[in-house]
């Protein structure tokens, strides 16, 4: 699969979300002082909480300006064979007969991308998944926690 492709399409869908992030950001900063939310008594709180609301799209806005940044930077690493799952690798898994593919990205986990009529889903070094699948190799049949429950699990392919 070209990496390449797939990092640029991910870049993109962060892009798309930063952009709705921001307006809607920008909606509720508005909206925190617009006078019509100016408290008519103690117990109104109606600019108070836009005003909570604009700053935690504005942080969440600013996470995915990062992980835009670090996918940016992100080179395309070749994993030969046997090579370790580490950070760039792109990962297909089978659990229960159904074959999954992950990218180990540097942020960004849980975003999902469709590439060649595949789904892709990021995951990180840090996340629970990623964890445990750092320094596994294609062939390798670890049992993955998910949840509470050991699932069987085989490394198809490391690229």
């Amino acid at each position: 699969m070209n990496k390449r492709a797939i990092i640029n399409k991910i870049t993109a869908k962060l892009t798309e979300e930063l952009a709705i992030y921001l307006r809607a950001a920008q909606f509720s900063r508005a909206e925190a002082t617009h006078e019509s939310n100016k408290a008519e008594n103690k117990y109104d709180t109606r600019g108070l909480e836009a005003s909570y609301l604009a700053r935690g799209q504005s942080k969440q806005a600013a996470e995915l300006e990062a992980a835009i940044v670090e996918f940016e930077k992100v080179g395309v690493r070749k994993f030969a064979a046997g090579d370790a799952i580490a950070l760039g690798a792109l990962i297909e898994l089978q659990q229960g007969g159904e074959n999954i593919i992950y990218y180990l990205g540097p942020r960004a986990g849980g975003t999902e991308v469709i590439h060649d009529k595949k789904e892709i889903l990021v995951i990180t070094p840090q996340s629970p998944l990623g964890e445990q699948l750092a320094g596994k190799r294609a062939g390798d049949k670890p049992q993955i926690k998910i949840g509470k429950e050991l699932r069987a699990t085989k490394i198809v392919s490391v690229e």
